[in-house]
């Protein structure tokens, strides 16, 4: 049995400026994925040339937090937003969706594929091994916040967080930290070192995602104003994530089979 470490959410505290671990793992994660990004467009087959990285990773960015907010308050929180309005802006707190967070960089990146002339795909291609990065960095934020906890464990590694009681926990956060990040990062990013068919990273990416979030989501404790959605067990991560399982095959199915057809 481990204790939770009682970590202080605020990094530094500057006179009424406070910068919180939270937001300082996005900002990691965006400066991440702009390194490796730069990193992967000197190969003679991507499609966004160095110089074009900067503005790629501002659509990017803008993308992720607006669609993440947006889509945590629409799937998870929208009671509590319209008794108080100004916790849309709160982000330090938490409160980021990830389903809501791709569609605002499904957007963006549609947008910026047709700025640079090249198709959605293949500038999802690229842009798909950037992304773990910042997913794991945001579970270890999710997880100095204090949030986001699995349901009593009794193996070796359950972890005691006080609030919740003293029975140890599954560090869900961390799960999703090596899953959706070590694990999701380490595949794609050898998966793609060659090129591939069009949409093949990409599909890649939704099936091994949705995959392990649909799993990990057995062990978390769904959020308390939602609970389970049916059956004592699904909740809204799972079902949020079925359609990425599921047109993740779907996209690798039409990139190989597209591919032989060539």
């Amino acid at each position: 049995m481990l204790m939770y470490p009682d970590i202080d959410p605020v990094a530094l505290q500057i006179g009424p400026l406070a910068v919180h671990w939270y937001g300082l793992m996005y900002g990691l994660g965006f400066l991440g994925a702009y390194l490796l990004g730069r990193y992967r467009s000197h190969a003679s087959w991507t499609p966004v040339q160095p110089r074009q990285m900067e503005d790629l990773l501002i659509y990017v960015a803008v993308g992720v937090i607006a669609g993440g907010r947006l889509g945590y308050i629409l799937f998870y929180d929208l009671g509590a937003v319209a008794d108080d309005p100004m916790r849309l802006f709160r982000v330090w707190q938490g409160g980021m969706s990830f389903h809501g967070g791709l569609l605002g960089v499904l957007l963006a990146c549609g947008i910026f594929a047709r700025r640079i002339g090249c198709t959605f795909f293949q500038l999802m291609d690229f842009v798909a091994p950037l992304v773990p990065l910042g997913l794991g960095l945001g579970r270890i934020g999710n997880f100095i916040n204090g949030e986001l906890w699995g349901h009593t464990t009794d193996l070796p590694w359950g972890m005691v967080y006080e609030p919740l009681g003293m029975d140890p926990r599954h560090p869900s956060q961390l799960y999703q930290f090596l899953l959706e990040g070590v694990l999701l990062f380490t595949v794609l990013w050898l998966f793609s070192r060659k090129p591939r068919p069009t949409m093949a990273v990409s599909g890649l990416f939704l099936a091994v995602y949705g995959s392990v979030r649909f799993l990990v989501e057995f062990v978390r404790i769904p959020d308390a104003h939602i609970g389970y959605l049916a059956f004592d067990w699904l909740t809204m991560g799972q079902l949020l994530s079925l359609p990425m399982l599921i047109g993740g095959a779907v996209l690798l199915g039409l990139a190989y089979r597209g591919s032989q057809n060539t």
